[in-house]
């Protein structure tokens, strides 16, 4: 009997298996909850978030750029936790995976932009540990999705051939992104199609 050698599965994180950890969905709902202007706290998101989400500075220093720059009637940590909360596992994916995973003997490897201390919180929260073999994380690597550069260092840590490498994103753009380099690439569009293509792989 020949070995099989495990195939990589690569997947992101918000919109597959957790919601989105800052999206502009849940910075509508802080500025309605604090009392705040939308464009007045995404204007200046939408220039320094990239930053944050690759490590270069701390999530304190992002607040404080886009919701502190004057005195509120909320505290740090009061904004902090709404973040945190914004995070919810999305129905099915994480358990079954385990379960899978157990089963086939694939590996799965995380390719997300995330900052750091929202990727810390998120990994702890949900246990994402038994999901993941690894982690490559923009805050932690320096490079954030379409960068072609994470894409192939999350190949050398899967040690996988692109070509025997499964990706996963509910952005088309990353998905095209993955596929340019010889990934194959699904659009996620919810659990019942993603677990089918998991399940043909055997």
């Amino acid at each position: 009997m020949s070995y099989r050698e495990p195939k990589t599965i690569f997947c992101d994180i918000g919109g597959v298996l957790l919601t989105n950890g800052w999206g502009h969905e849940s910075r509508e709902k802080a500025a309605k909850h604090f009392g705040l202007e939308y464009n007045e706290i995404n204007y200046p998101h939408e220039f320094i978030f990239n930053t944050y989400e690759i490590g270069k500075i701390t999530l304190r220093e992002y607040l404080e750029t886009v919701v502190f720059t004057k005195p509120r009637n909320f505290t740090y940590d009061e904004f902090v936790q709404f973040m945190l909360n914004e995070s919810q596992e999305l129905p099915d994916m994480i358990s079954w995976i385990c379960q899978w995973k157990e089963r086939t003997g694939h590996r799965f490897v995380s390719i997300n932009n995330e900052g750091k201390e929202l990727n810390d919180y998120r990994i702890q929260k949900f246990q994402l540990k038994r999901v993941f073999d690894a982690f490559v994380s923009s805050c932690d690597v320096g490079m954030r999705k379409p960068d072609p550069g994470i894409f192939k260092l999350a190949l050398g840590v899967g040690q996988s051939k692109a070509e025997d490498s499964i990706y996963f994103d509910d952005r088309p753009m990353l998905v095209a992104a993955a596929a340019k380099l010889g990934i194959n690439a699904y659009l996620h569009q919810g659990f019942e199609q993603t677990k089918k293509i998991l399940e043909n792989l055997g």
